[in-house]
Formats: structure tokens, C-alpha cells, sequence
């Protein structure tokens, strides 16, 4: 990966980054995250436009609607300051910014909310919740590193390669495959909130004196391992919901 020459002091990056964590402090109705969008790069903003003219421009055209999902914005936020240099270099127009941004809000917010809302979150949520058993209350503290570990790093990532890369931004994310690491993280949720559900079934069952306890919660794994691959190749629903009935059956015959 190629870096341009920076016209921006390391500082001044840093300095951004850190606001662009603040992106939806201001949120509005009407512009959504522009006014954060707006803050985050302005310390950028002001070391490349001295002239008050040039800079209330550049401003400007940040306030216009912005709104996308709040981690992966680091990775605009790093755009908007490679073509914010290369506007004030004089090597491209102010059009080209706006056009960036207007391009990739969109598809980069399905992508975070598919990553981090329905993949990470949940998976790093069932993982923690199946150590409450050994961890007990230190699994919330647990769930509260390992999902900042993966935000923190993958915001500083995505923000570095907006800023080095540009609008050739969307190859770098398109090779990260984040659809396909966060149906990974899915499987690893479902599996540990399935190993939780068995092992508070086997845990309840033995003390309401339920002697059969292990084997229900063996044939509902088994069960729920089987509804998976089922569902994975397509057979229809009903077959899984008459394998439940089964289930069922066989557990109301012996518990």
C-alpha cells in the first residue's frame, strides 16, 4: 500500500481521529452526522486553508447531509482529508470530496451494521454470557474489552487506509470480506449460546431432580446442529419444526 506525501502533521491526524469519535455527539434531523463530520476534520481544514475565504469553503461543504454507520465514518473521515489535501494542492476539484463522500456513506453503513451490530455485537455477547458460569459478573467486563479490542483496531485501520488510499478505499474493505468474518462470528454466537442454553438446562434440570436432564440437553444440540445444516442447504422449514415436535414428544414421554 502506497502513502502520499502528507501535507498534514502527524499530530493533526491523531487530532482528527479522536473526533471522529465524537461524530454523532452533534447529531441533527436534518444533516445527521455533518456537524460531527465537520468538527472531526476542521483541525485538518484549518493547516491547509489559511485564508479565512478558502477555509469557510472548505467547511461548507462538510455541512452538507452525512450520515453513515459511526465506526466505519473513520474510513471517510481518512478520505475526506487525502482529497482535502489534494484540493489545496491545487491536483483535483472541491466536487471530488463531495462526490467521495456521497458515493460511500451509503454501502459503508450496510456494512457496519451487518458487521458490527449484527455479527460482532451478538457474537462477543453469547461468548461472554456462556463464561458467566466460570467468570461470573467479570464476563460483562470481558464482553466490554473484546468487542473494543476488534472496534478500536478496525476504526484505526479503516481511517489510515481512507488516508493513504482514497478513493481506492472501497478495493482495500472489499478484500477485508467483512460479510464473510462476520458470518463466522454468527456461527461462533449461535454455538456458545447453544453450548449456554445446554448447560443451564443439564445445571436446572439436575437440581429440579430431572434424571433424564442430560440427554435433553444432548438431543437439542444435536437437534440444533442438524436445524443448521438443514436450513444451510435449503430443505424447508417444516422439516425442522417436526423434528422439534419430536423432541418434544420424546421429552414430555420421559421428563
Amino acid at each position: 500500500m502506497s502513502t502520499p506525501a502528507l501535507s498534514l502533521p502527524w499530530w493533526v491526524l491523531l487530532r482528527v481521529f479522536v473526533r471522529s469519535l465524537f461524530l454523532q455527539a452533534s447529531w441533527n434531523p436534518q444533516g445527521m452526522q455533518n456537524l460531527g463530520l465537520a468538527y472531526a476534520v476542521y483541525p485538518a481544514l484549518q493547516r491547509l486553508y489559511p485564508e479565512q475565504r478558502d477555509l469557510e469553503a472548505a467547511v461548507r461543504r462538510h455541512l452538507v447531509f452525512f450520515n453513515t454507520h459511526p465506526y466505519v465514518a473513520a474510513a471517510i473521515v481518512g478520505g475526506v482529508l487525502h482529497h482535502e489535501q489534494r484540493i489545496a494542492r491545487g491536483e483535483e476539484t472541491p466536487d471530488k470530496v463531495v462526490a467521495f463522500k456521497a458515493a460511500l456513506m451509503g454501502p459503508l453503513a450496510a456494512l457496519g451494521d451487518g458487521f458490527f451490530w449484527l455479527s460482532l455485537k451478538p457474537a462477543t455477547g453469547a461468548v461472554c454470557a456462556a463464561l458467566v458460569p466460570v467468570l461470573a459478573a467479570w464476563a460483562a467486563v470481558l464482553f466490554l474489552v473484546l468487542y473494543n479490542l476488534v472496534h478500536f483496531w478496525l476504526r484505526a485501520r479503516l481511517y489510515v487506509l481512507g488516508l493513504s488510499m482514497g478513493d481506492r478505499l472501497v478495493e482495500a474493505v472489499a478484500r477485508a470480506n467483512l460479510p464473510g468474518r462476520g458470518a463466522k462470528l454468527r456461527s461462533v454466537g449461535a454455538a456458545c449460546a447453544g453450548g449456554l442454553a445446554a448447560w443451564l438446562a443439564v445445571d436446572f434440570g439436575i437440581d429440579a431432580g430431572g434424571r433424564f436432564a442430560p440427554l435433553l440437553s444432548m438431543g437439542c444440540l444435536a437437534l440444533g446442529a442438524v436445524s443448521y445444516v438443514l436450513v444451510a442447504r435449503r430443505v424447508p422449514g417444516y422439516v425442522v419444526l417436526y423434528l422439534a415436535a419430536g423432541l418434544a414428544c420424546v421429552a414430555g414421554a420421559f421428563l
